[in-house]
């Protein structure tokens, strides 16, 4: 039996459409890892979300990490993971395997499972065109990068085509060097240089919480002077600060503004832009206002 009828099914896509109509032709960026990359439903969803988005015009650019599978496929090979300041310690041979595991099985996965839900995807990594330029980070972690130019031509290309960019983050220097490249700080490198409407940072959390221990405490929004105050107070702590860091970077380099969003929750990613009901924190520019 439907649990909705079709009046009331028609109804709520009514609702969606000054939502539509605000993102329609815009570029969204959509930063993917952690949970919702391993559950297998969750996954789907995400997929089916972005393809319903591509459906309806808007420019939706998928940047994806894949350090679970990482460590996964270390492991198989006998080979350690080894962290500093919670950045993967890259040798050599690690550089390889995270080539393999991103560029590979896990980036051509996400094109094929976009392809099957109707979208056309086209995958990327940082290395092609030079998409990520990068120089070391610091020689403890070997071969880790800091973003230092993103040629975003090949991805404006696919966008003009009508394709769903999927890009996995491996950049590399002049010398040909490859780097592995922290998902988020590439997502917000990527999305400024693409001016886009909005960067999805997708995560294992509720959101920013005043009290971490009590997911009712979610911060459904702020400005970058009230994460500053977030900073001072201790509230934003721990491994949220890189990823609130990286927010703020992309806000800064033109994204209008960035929500990081809980990767957990059943379509997320469509209740974060066509309701009126997010699912995380959203965080803005002082002087912008969110509708």
């Amino acid at each position: 039996m439907n649990e909705y009828s079709n009046p009331e099914r028609a109804e709520i896509l009514t609702q969606a459409l000054p939502y539509i109509q605000r993102y329609t032709g815009k570029v969204v960026v959509v930063k993917y890892g952690g949970n919702a990359m391993i559950n297998e439903e969750l996954k789907q969803q995400v997929m089916e979300d972005i393809v319903l988005l591509w459906l309806i015009g808007v420019k939706v650019v998928l940047v994806h990490g894949g350090g679970p599978e990482i460590t996964d496929m270390m492991n198989k090979l006998g080979k350690k993971s080894e962290f500093v300041d919670g950045l993967r310690v890259t040798d050599e041979e690690t550089i390889e395997i995270v080539q393999m595991v991103l560029t590979g099985k896990v980036n051509k996965s996400l094109v094929n499972l976009l392809e099957m839900k109707g979208g056309n995807a086209i995958g990327l990594s940082g290395t092609d065109a030079r998409l990520i330029e990068a120089s070391m980070k610091d020689e403890r972690l070997g071969f880790v990068g800091d973003v230092i130019k993103i040629n975003i031509d090949p991805v404006m290309g696919l966008l003009e085509r009508g394709y769903i960019p999927v890009i996995s983050t491996i950049g590399c220097d002049k010398e040909g060097n490859v780097y592995n490249i922290n998902g988020d700080t590439a997502a917000a490198h990527i999305a400024g240089a693409l001016d886009a409407e909005r960067l999805i940072m997708m995560t294992d959390i509720d959101g920013i919480l005043e009290d971490m221990d009590d997911p009712d405490t979610l911060i459904p929004e702020l400005t970058i002077s009230e994460a500053q105050m977030l900073y001072e107070k201790g509230i934003i702590s721990g491994g949220m600060i890189p990823k609130v860091d990286c927010c703020i970077e992309a806000i800064n380099k033109g994204v209008k503004n960035v929500v990081i969003l809980d990767g957990r929750i059943s379509h997320s990613i469509l209740m974060e832009l066509l309701t009126n009901e997010g699912a995380g924190t959203l965080i803005k520019a002082d002087e912008e206002e969110i509708y």
